[in-house]
């Protein structure tokens, strides 16, 4: 911290109470009053440095006591004792602490160098350009003092001075030099040792990172500090570094990060703002973020949205928060959505309006950028889901997570799952737990309204594990369980298809490698012949499987014609028949082993079941020798 001695006198000064005397030996002959304090001093030291004090000492020389009442002067009592002390000569030190006070005084009492040489307000002056705003920490406590010195140290541009200089100190990358800015660090050598006395210690170099200045600019009021940030962005500082430094202020300010954090203790700085000074912070804090998608961290904008809500702010700053989550919804979690209902109008436990809301601006932006359908392969191919899909996995999670909630009404929850367009959704497993889900928890909910809600369900998007559960779930109405094995009846004859055509192109190519054998060379005619009957083998269990699959064929035919006979109507005890006929070949049709509960938990066992899963476990072998021959297909079809 700069300083600069002003004096050479030995301190004559003495404080008893209230009262200050200046202990020169002679009688005081004037007293001046700066509130609640009097200081008992001399007219001549104080009329030879200040045209503003000569001439009150002059309009009181008639009376027997001069009294000068001085209740305007910047800084109070604190500025006029370190002003008396210069107009005797005593000691004073100039610091980045004090030099405010005594220019704004020197400037109120006309210290100038037309009333004497080397005056108050030149030797504050000079201190203050060359010292002061040649540092950072400095210029910061400069800057922190004139809050106490409006409008003064307006009037003499000591704030915008002072602005100024930290905003040209802040915008310094310190990349573009390898060191750090001056004061934050022992001075550098470019090759990245630390230089005491020019001489190379051996220290590393510390690279500092472009949020250095957070923590010091937080500490500045917010008008300070807003007028900071907007010098900053005229100098064309990166709207991320200032978007870092407005959510370090708000977090600063503003009582708990996120819920964990809530039931901690308030931060310091948060308990000394009341609920007022906190809100309208908010708000300006929202009108001061750039307009920018990725800025600011998804959970910190649901945090200040959450905090919005708490402390009521306007409906035009909660909207603004709104849209900007909504720009970046696929970024958020599960835990940051779930924002309470903080409103005694609603009775439900989350704010599922707010969240619906947000979904819609995530969707307009969607449509704005040109959003495509996303394809099934395309997203199981990527390591992360398009942000479309990605929304709607969030949203089927928050629709799980709101589901038991009794008070839920089945249009809020059947608008919110239906916002989302059917492209967003490669599979509805997710969805379909959530209608479960909420079907379990509103057990007394007619049966016109659970068709209802389940008509959101795609069944030919379910797998097979969602399918499984689906086909027992005695809380789906009867026509979503036929739709569920119609559908899945519709899937099984593709894959026969596909296994068909598999065993044709294997036969093809076995009369390739036949032909091929033929015109080989007799060094190779060899291992052609090994690789004939090695074909002709596999060709005999094709053949085989070929004759299960057309079985399993005619069992899908059968299948379809009991649905339709079932459409038209029948006996409870013919459906419990066939549907766990149609069970049965459901289970020896799948390709891999269905894992038991996949799709969700709550499915009670019903009539018949038993029986179904001693089948399951009858036709396990079958299962593992058409897994063993579908295997043989696909080695077979990488070989030809």
């Amino acid at each position: 911290m700069g300083s600069m001695k002003l004096g050479s006198k030995p301190d004559a000064f003495a404080r008893r109470g209230q009262a200050w005397f200046c202990t020169t030996g002679l009688p005081s002959d004037v007293l001046v009053e700066v509130g609640e304090i009097s200081f008992h001093l001399h007219k001549f030291p104080l009329l030879s440095k200040s045209t503003i004090l000569g001439r009150l000492i002059e309009e009181n020389s008639d009376r027997d006591e001069c009294t000068i009442k001085l209740h305007d002067i910047p800084g109070g009592a604190k500025s006029f004792e370190l002003v008396a002390r210069f107009c005797y000569g005593l000691k004073i030190e100039l610091s980045s602490a004090n030099v405010v006070y005594l220019r704004c005084a020197a400037e109120h009492l006309q210290m100038t160098e037309e009333t004497a040489g080397d005056n108050l307000v030149h030797q504050t002056e000079t201190f203050f350009n060359q010292a002061v705003l040649r540092s950072w920490k400095d210029s910061l406590e400069a800057l922190q003092a004139c809050d106490g010195l409006l409008p003064h140290a307006e009037d003499l541009h000591i704030v915008k001075r002072c602005i100024e200089s930290l905003a040209g100190k802040a915008s310094i990358d310190p990349d573009l030099f390898g060191w750090p800015v001056a004061e934050h660090s022992a001075m550098q050598s470019p090759g990245g040792s630390v230089l005491w006395n020019g001489i190379s210690t051996g220290a590393k170099f510390r690279n500092i990172s472009s949020d250095w200045w957070y923590d010091d600019a937080s500490s500045l009021s917010f008008p300070t500090y807003k007028r900071l940030i907007s010098a900053m962005e005229s100098r064309g500082i990166k709207q991320e570094i200032i978007a870092g430094s407005l959510t370090y202020y708000a977090k600063k300010f503003l009582p708990g990060l996120n819920r964990r954090q809530s039931t901690g203790p308030m931060p310091l700085a948060a308990a000394t703002l009341s609920e007022e000074e906190q809100r309208h912070l908010l708000e300006d804090i929202d009108r001061m973020f750039p307009l920018q998608r990725g800025l600011i961290s998804t959970n910190v904008l649901l945090w200040l949205l959450r905090t919005a809500m708490i402390l009521k702010v306007e409906r035009a700053c909660i909207s603004n928060l709104e849209k900007r989550v909504g720009m970046q919804l696929d970024e958020a979690t599960l835990e940051d959505l779930l924002l309470p209902n903080f409103s005694y109008t609603m009775d439900t436990l989350y704010n599922v309006e707010c969240v619906h809301r947000i979904l819609d601006h995530f969707l307009a932006m969607d449509q704005t950028t040109g959003g495509a359908s996303p394809c099934l392969d395309d997203v199981m191919a990527s390591p992360s889901l398009a942000p479309i899909t990605a929304v709607a996995k969030l949203i089927d999670g928050y629709l799980a997570e709101i589901a038991p909630d009794i008070n839920l009404k089945p249009l809020k929850f059947q608008s919110l799952a239906a916002a989302l367009p059917e492209y967003a959704r490669p599979l509805d497993d997710g969805l379909y737990r959530a209608i479960d889900v909420y079907l379990k928890s509103h057990s007394t909910l007619p049966e016109s309204e659970r068709e209802q809600l389940c008509r959101l369900i795609d069944c030919q998007k379910l797998s097979l594990e969602a399918c499984t559960h689906a086909a027992q779930n005695e809380r789906l109405p009867l026509r979503v369980v036929v739709q569920v094995l119609f559908f899945e009846q519709l899937q099984l004859r593709t894959s026969v298809a596909g296994c068909l055509l598999v065993s044709d192109n294997l036969e093809a190519s076995s009369r390739t490698l036949r032909s091929g054998g033929a015109v080989a060379t007799s060094g190779e005619a060899g291992s052609w012949a090994t690789a004939v009957r090695e074909n002709q083998v596999l060709r005999v269990g094709m053949d085989s499987m070929r004759l299960r699959l057309m079985e399993l064929e005619r069992e899908c035919s059968d299948m379809r014609e009991d649905i339709q006979k079932l459409g038209r109507g029948g006996g409870a005890g013919w459906w419990a028949s066939r549907v766990q006929r149609m069970l049965s070949a459901k289970t020896r049709l799948q390709m891999c082993s269905a894992q038991q509960g996949g799709a969700g938990a709550g499915a009670g066992p019903g009539p018949g079941r038993q029986q179904m899963s001693e089948q399951h476990k009858r036709l396990e072998k079958l299962q593992a020798k058409v897994a063993k021959h579908k295997m043989h297909l696909s080695s077979m079809d990488d070989d030809a």
